[in-house]
């Protein structure tokens, strides 16, 4: 089992980390989607390295481990650690990468639009018209 300390979590999350917002685009209605807005941090590694995704639901003691299918040619199936719950977004994981600095600037910015972004819908901004379209027009800044 790996060493989860801090370091080296903030090397696995540059590497294979996310930090993304699903927006719905403002002037579209999607039958397909009910959620306008979802905000989620995750991480996919290849099946054989799912271990590490498990060592880092315990580090954190939140987000949830699971099988991702891959159909596609030359792609493997992978597992995906994900946290989504806005609770414990607010309360541990943004208060980790905000304590310990992401080192690739790409992953830094995305994380810090992250951060406006969860700000902008725990104030209830993404349920007027107006906040959802800050809140699409920020996401497009994202990687």
């Amino acid at each position: 089992m790996q060493n989860f300390n801090p370091d080296y979590i903030i090397g696995l999350v540059d590497g294979e980390g996310s930090f993304t917002v699903y927006v719905r685009h403002p002037e579209k209605v999607s039958l397909t989607r009910r959620v306008q807005i979802e905000p989620k941090f995750y991480l996919k590694l290849i099946e054989k390295d799912k271990e590490i995704l498990y060592g880092l639901q315990k580090f954190f003691g939140c987000g949830s481990v699971y099988f991702q299918k891959d159909n596609r040619p030359n792609h493997q199936n992978c597992y995906r650690y994900e946290v989504y719950n806005r609770n414990e977004l607010r309360t541990i994981i943004i208060p980790f990468f905000k304590k310990y600095i992401l080192k690739f600037p790409s992953k830094r910015n995305d994380f810090n639009i992250f951060c406006k972004m969860f700000l902008l819908i725990d104030r209830g901004d993404h349920l007027k018209e107006s906040g959802l379209r800050k809140l699409y027009e920020l996401k497009q800044h994202m990687h």
